[in-house]
Protein backbone atom coordinates (compact mmCIF):
# COMPACT_ATOMS: atom_id res chain seq x y z
CA UNK A 1 0.00 0.00 0.00
CA UNK A 2 2.86 2.36 0.74
CA UNK A 3 4.15 1.88 -2.81
CA UNK A 4 0.81 3.05 -4.20
CA UNK A 5 0.91 6.07 -1.91
CA UNK A 6 4.41 6.96 -3.14
CA UNK A 7 3.26 6.58 -6.75
CA UNK A 8 0.24 8.82 -6.27
CA UNK A 9 2.27 11.48 -4.44
CA UNK A 10 4.90 11.39 -7.19
CA UNK A 11 2.22 11.78 -9.87
CA UNK A 12 0.57 14.69 -8.05
CA UNK A 13 3.91 16.42 -7.53
CA UNK A 14 4.81 15.91 -11.19
CA UNK A 15 1.47 17.38 -12.27
CA UNK A 16 1.92 20.37 -9.97
CA UNK A 17 5.43 20.92 -11.31
CA UNK A 18 4.09 20.66 -14.86
CA UNK A 19 1.52 23.37 -14.08
CA UNK A 20 4.29 25.45 -12.47
CA UNK A 21 2.57 25.46 -9.09
CA UNK A 22 5.66 23.88 -7.57
CA UNK A 23 9.11 25.07 -8.50
CA UNK A 24 11.29 22.02 -7.93
CA UNK A 25 13.88 21.74 -10.70
CA UNK A 26 14.49 18.04 -10.19
CA UNK A 27 10.77 17.36 -10.44
CA UNK A 28 10.38 19.35 -13.65
CA UNK A 29 13.19 17.37 -15.26
CA UNK A 30 11.90 14.03 -14.02
CA UNK A 31 10.59 11.93 -16.88
CA UNK A 32 6.97 10.79 -16.86
CA UNK A 33 8.30 7.28 -17.41
CA UNK A 34 9.49 7.21 -13.79
CA UNK A 35 5.97 8.06 -12.64
CA UNK A 36 4.38 5.42 -14.88
CA UNK A 37 7.03 2.88 -13.83
CA UNK A 38 6.17 3.40 -10.16
CA UNK A 39 2.54 2.44 -10.87
CA UNK A 40 3.73 -0.57 -12.86
CA UNK A 41 5.93 -1.62 -9.97
CA UNK A 42 2.95 -1.31 -7.63
CA UNK A 43 0.81 -3.54 -9.86
CA UNK A 44 3.64 -6.07 -10.12
CA UNK A 45 4.07 -6.20 -6.35
CA UNK A 46 0.34 -6.71 -5.79
CA UNK A 47 0.25 -9.50 -8.39
CA UNK A 48 3.21 -11.21 -6.71
CA UNK A 49 1.76 -10.80 -3.19
CA UNK A 50 -1.58 -12.28 -4.24
CA UNK A 51 -0.06 -15.13 -6.28
CA UNK A 52 2.41 -16.15 -3.58
CA UNK A 53 -0.21 -16.15 -0.83
CA UNK A 54 1.53 -13.41 1.14
CA UNK A 55 -1.67 -11.38 1.45
CA UNK A 56 -3.67 -14.38 2.64
CA UNK A 57 -1.02 -15.41 5.20
CA UNK A 58 -0.95 -11.91 6.67
CA UNK A 59 -4.75 -11.81 6.88
CA UNK A 60 -4.82 -15.22 8.57
CA UNK A 61 -2.16 -14.10 11.05
CA UNK A 62 -4.28 -11.07 11.99
CA UNK A 63 -7.37 -13.26 12.45
CA UNK A 64 -5.38 -15.70 14.60
CA UNK A 65 -4.01 -12.86 16.74
CA UNK A 66 -7.50 -11.45 17.31
CA UNK A 67 -8.77 -14.92 18.21
CA UNK A 68 -6.01 -15.41 20.77
CA UNK A 69 -6.69 -11.96 22.26
CA UNK A 70 -10.40 -12.80 22.63
CA UNK A 71 -9.55 -16.10 24.31
CA UNK A 72 -7.15 -14.40 26.72
CA UNK A 73 -9.72 -11.71 27.51
CA UNK A 74 -12.34 -14.38 28.24
CA UNK A 75 -9.94 -16.35 30.44
CA UNK A 76 -9.03 -13.21 32.37
CA UNK A 77 -12.69 -12.37 32.88
CA UNK A 78 -13.34 -15.88 34.16
CA UNK A 79 -10.35 -15.66 36.53
CA UNK A 80 -11.65 -12.35 37.87
CA UNK A 81 -15.08 -13.82 38.64
CA UNK A 82 -13.62 -16.96 40.24
CA UNK A 83 -15.24 -19.48 37.89
CA UNK A 84 -13.46 -22.05 35.78
CA UNK A 85 -13.76 -22.29 32.02
CA UNK A 86 -15.53 -25.42 30.73
CA UNK A 87 -13.35 -28.42 29.84
CA UNK A 88 -13.27 -29.41 26.21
Amino acid sequence: MWLLLVSVVLAVLKLLAQQEVLNFMWLQHLSWWWVVASFGLTATWWAYADASGLTKRQANARVQQRRLMRMEKTKQALRDTGTQPPKR
